[in-house]
């Protein structure tokens, strides 16, 4: 089973004002929002599934992890490879 993370798209326009982008309504009600970049939206999504799944082979391994790697960066750092990656956002 896949967990999605409910999202939208926050667009600037050319004057600086901020529109959103929300074809579903999910936020309708809200008051406030998190910009996050879709590449970070979907390696945060995919974490949280290989979390749920206790699919993570080398955890321990990890070792120090520098501050100004990105997040995505984990999973090479985890042992997945460009197929395993793939056959996990299939699972969208």
């Amino acid at each position: 089973m896949a967990y999605k993370i409910d999202n939208a798209i926050v667009k600037r326009e050319v004057n600086g004002s901020i529109s959103l982008i929300d074809p579903d309504n999910i936020f309708d009600d809200e008051d406030a929002f998190i910009a996050v970049k879709s590449d970070d939206l979907i390696t945060i999504q995919l974490l949280i599934n290989g979390i749920m799944k206790n699919d993570f082979k080398n955890w321990k391994e990890l070792g120090v992890i520098p501050e100004t790697e990105p997040l995505k960066a984990l999973f090479v750092r985890l042992g997945y490879s460009k197929e395993d990656i793939a056959k996990m956002l299939k699972e969208f």
